[in-house]
């Protein structure tokens, strides 16, 4: 019989052990999670440097209102720039935006490296779950890991988005197709211990408390600007 050699036995049961031990059954520390962020955005000259927020996603962090109008100031990357700079005054604060209208997770995986990581974000913001739809839970899983794992190697901050509404969806239906996407980021933000911030749930809570969506859209499937700011909300509790 071959013998095993000490090492080898060693990682076997390690294995064996750690296959046994609990997974992660929370996200990220809201309270915690950007420590060392938030005390860069609170130095001042000459100690501080310029902190960069990237935005990588579809038509809504895009700012596509009512197509083909992009209200670029009044989507939710740059409302919530505004909220950060009062916040912290001495801050100087980057926001990058790198999503493209119509793409969904699978063509901003392909793009990821070349428009996303070169750019060296402090914090890195994914917002995909609408369009994703299209090519289904599976395939957007993929793709959101991909991007989460290269981000975390990258020594990059992630906060994942659960997406805004749809005013074709039903969302008083528990297996709607958004809500199963937002079910999935809401599991790979505790897989990866990433930030979340669960857009999908603040729409919903002001449905249950008897406000109409269209209040919040500037058409079917992009949010006006009250919509975005249920968005920056959310948002603006990571810091």
């Amino acid at each position: 019989m071959k013998k095993i050699s000490p090492l080898v036995a060693a990682f076997a049961l390690f294995g064996f052990l750690t296959a046994f031990l609990p997974l992660p059954s929370h996200i990220a520390d809201q309270s915690s999670y950007l420590t060392d962020i938030k005390s860069e955005l609170m130095k001042e000259w000459p100690k501080n440097r310029s902190v960069t927020l990237l935005f990588h996603g579809h038509s809504v962090p895009a700012g596509y209102f009512k197509t083909p109008v992009v209200n670029t100031l009044g989507a939710y990357p740059h409302q919530l720039l505004a909220k950060l700079k009062t916040r912290y005054p001495y801050a100087v604060i980057n926001v990058l935006i790198t999503a493209i209208g119509g793409e969904n997770s699978e063509q901003g995986a392909a793009r990821f490296q070349k428009d996303v990581l070169i750019h060296k974000p402090d914090v890195l913001f994914i917002d995909y779950a609408l369009n994703d739809r299209r090519i289904g839970l599976e395939k957007a899983r993929q793709s959101w890991q991909a991007m989460i794992e290269q981000a975390q190697q990258a020594g990059i901050k992630v906060i994942l988005l659960t997406p805004t509404p749809d005013l074709k969806v039903d969302m008083r239906d528990p297996e709607n197709e958004l809500r199963r996407h937002a079910n999935q980021i809401r599991q790979l933000a505790v897989r990866y211990q990433t930030g979340l911030v669960d857009s999908y749930r603040a729409f919903d809570a002001v449905r249950q408390q008897g406000d109409t969506l269209s209040h919040y859209m500037a058409q079917g499937n992009h949010p006006n600007e009250a919509g975005h700011a249920l968005v920056a909300d959310e948002l603006v509790k990571w810091f």
